[in-house]
């Protein structure tokens, strides 16, 4: 049984170099999560692999995995539009994270 409120969990948005695409996951370690995103396997078809999203741009810390994916799949469900006002609610450059993680 785990001890409430010590797991991290990350709910995070990804886009390419240009910032034409994004894409949202959720994980219980961004770092290497990111890792895997930018180092794929061979022949990979995976959405990020296809449309080279490999640079973090926005995420959220939770406790619990519940809330993570439902945040996650709140996002996933907004417009284009609503997902670019929250990123640059707390990214307003769109600046890459990645190396801050």
């Amino acid at each position: 049984m785990k001890t409430k409120g010590t797991h991290n969990y990350y709910i995070y948005i990804l886009t390419n170099r240009i910032k034409t695409v994004l894409y949202t996951g959720v994980t219980n370690n961004l770092k290497e999560r990111l890792y895997f995103h930018k180092n794929p396997e061979t022949f990979s078809k995976a959405f990020t692999s296809k449309y080279k999203c490999f640079h973090l741009i926005y995420y959220e810390h939770f406790f619990e995995i519940e809330d993570a994916i439902k945040r996650e799949k709140q996002i996933k469900g907004w417009s284009r539009e609503k997902k670019n006002n929250l990123i640059s609610s707390i990214n307003p450059k769109w600046s890459f994270l990645d190396d801050t993680i």
